[in-house]
């Protein structure tokens, strides 16, 4: 069997040249988001200098709204909420209420540390809102949409244990050891017991009544097909109602502007997981 090229499957700078210039189109629509949307930007969940969130808002929000939560991606080494900020506007558009945390990054911190930062920011969303969310996340984000909802609540006082009901991963990834063979790791420091550790899909799967929706593009690496298949797979097994969509002719990162697309079947499901989390 041949041997797997891991740097050449989780590459998505170099397997999509023309991402540099999707990120700056992204750059001019959240720069649009921030300054037209009601916002409460630059908000503390925690003591570190990366721990803030930006809040978006429809017009007409109250204490029912729904609430979204979006976590970036970039291999927890990159990234920040404003470049994200764009993912909002159609959501808002819908009614939902938008949070988008940034977090520290690798080497300062370790994927098992980032990990419990957005448990600790889900944690102040529900004392401030008062309401479970749908988790969203892209890539890394993705991981940690998936890490939150595998997380036991029912240890953590003073919330619910079903704290993150319902979760929209896109082109995540959920085994880490891969990482450890490629570009990415110069940064995350990973053995393969902390990999192994990091990684959701050889966690406890969530209790039967959680729900995971995976999504990966069509035109991605065969090892992202891989992940998101393979977390579905074995969670679905375990009860969990897991489902894993495939969007035709995505790559890693065109997948993202289903999220600009008003009309588009990402933000129609994840607007329904919102409200049916907002019910809970």
């Amino acid at each position: 069997m041949a041997r797997i090229n891991y740097e050449a499957e989780y590459n998505n700078r170099a397997r999509v040249p023309e991402s540099v210039d999707i990120k700056l189109r992204w750059n001019s629509a959240s720069m649009a988001a921030r300054q037209t949307l009601r916002c409460a930007l630059d908000q503390s969940y925690g003591d570190g200098l990366r721990q803030r969130f930006d809040l978006f808002l429809p017009d007409d929000g109250d204490e029912s709204t729904p609430h979204v939560i979006y976590i970036h991606g970039g291999y927890w080494q990159r990234g920040d909420r404003k470049d994200y900020s764009f993912i909002a506007t159609e959501l808002v558009a819908r009614g939902m209420a938008v949070s988008i945390p940034s977090y520290t990054l690798c080497p300062q911190a370790s994927v098992v540390q980032i990990i419990e930062e957005l448990r600790g920011f889900v944690q102040q969303a529900w004392r401030w809102l008062g309401r479970r969310a749908v988790v969203v996340g892209h890539s890394a984000g993705g991981h940690l949409a998936a890490a939150l909802l595998a997380t036991d609540w029912s240890r953590v006082p003073d919330v619910p244990a079903d704290l993150v009901p319902v979760a929209y991963a896109i082109s995540g990834i959920y085994d880490l050891a891969p990482l450890i063979h490629t570009s990415n790791d110069d940064a995350l420091r990973l053995s393969e017991d902390t990999a192994r550790a990091a990684s959701p899909l050889f966690w406890k799967p969530p209790p039967p009544e959680r729900v995971l929706v995976a999504a990966v593009g069509g035109a991605e690496s065969q090892e992202f097909l891989r992940q998101s298949l393979e977390l579905v797979s074995r969670w679905a097994e375990a009860g969990v109602k897991a489902e894993c969509v495939v969007v035709p002719g995505k790559n890693h990162f065109t997948i993202l502007d289903e999220l600009a697309r008003g009309e588009s079947a990402m933000v129609a499901r994840i607007v329904e997981l919102a409200r049916r989390a907002a019910d809970l």
